[in-house]
């Protein structure tokens, strides 16, 4: 019934505890699941994960937070895309979040190399036909400049593919959907300090929402600071239908139809 459509299942903390994962997924009706790599070093991890189980997929990319690692040509991208089970693009984007703090003072002029790499996903893309799984913090500007000069606004011949863990403003979110995009959204929906979030939340259209779980990361209410993982996926669903009417199960079918759509070699 519930896709999450964002997750990091290789990651240790949740890689050691994937049996109990599994279960409680079950239990949860979390039936669907998209193991997220951010590492050409991880992706064969990420790789064998989703084919040793039948409800999870891949994608290959690399963060665009990731520094010190092996930096993906285009040639890596096209080869990892033509794996079984590898069915999007990412997680690429870019992210100038505290920058200063994190990256010794750079500006964002210093921050070319991230834009480059994200350029070269978006070509990977086009060519392959698989969509993005994009990555945005505090640049959103950027992020939407470098779609359109690669030529992704929407139509037929781009790419597309998904905002994930969508916490940008709605007017970012109309931009991104009147370029073909759907918008996930994580536990953050459910915290109390995301009231214009939910607000976003209620403008995106039924049939280009997503819903995931970012886990290990952002745990949604009651959870919130202990490790997540895909089974507490129906909480963002809980959430939504809160927002848009419905139940929480209406959204569970919603969204994983829309996942089947967007990411159709996942069936």
């Amino acid at each position: 019934m519930y896709t999450d459509s964002h997750c990091h299942l290789n990651f240790p903390e949740l890689m050691s505890q994937l049996g109990n994962i599994q279960q409680a997924m079950v239990a949860a009706q979390v039936t669907r699941a998209m193991v997220i790599c951010t590492t050409l070093e991880k992706f064969d991890e990420v790789h064998n994960l989703a084919m040793a189980n039948n409800n999870m997929w891949a994608t290959v990319g690399v963060h665009p937070d990731n520094e010190g690692v092996r930096e993906p040509s285009l040639q890596d991208l096209l080869d990892g895309a033509t794996r079984p089970k590898v069915v999007a693009i990412g997680e690429t984007g870019l992210d100038y979040y505290q920058m200063d703090e994190r990256k010794g003072g750079r500006t964002i002029a210093d921050m070319e190399w991230q834009r480059e790499r994200f350029r070269t996903h978006i070509r990977a893309a086009r060519q392959t036909g698989l969509p993005l799984v994009i990555h945005t913090r505090q640049a959103s500007d950027d992020t939407m400049a470098i779609l359109k000069e690669e030529g992704e606004i929407g139509g037929a011949g781009c790419a597309g593919g998904v905002f994930h863990c969508f916490t940008e403003s709605q007017q970012v979110a109309r931009a991104a959907l009147d370029m073909g995009f759907y918008i996930s959204f994580s536990g953050i929906l459910t915290f109390k300090t995301a009231a214009d979030l939910r607000e976003v939340a209620q403008f995106v259209p039924d049939d280009r929402l997503l819903i995931e779980t970012d886990s290990p990361y952002l745990a949604p209410v009651p959870f919130r600071g202990k490790t997540n993982n895909p089974s507490y996926v129906p909480y963002v669903a809980k959430l939504l239908a809160s927002l848009r009417g419905g139940t929480a199960e209406d959204i569970g079918l919603l969204t994983t139809r829309n996942f089947l759509s967007l990411f159709d070699k996942t069936h």
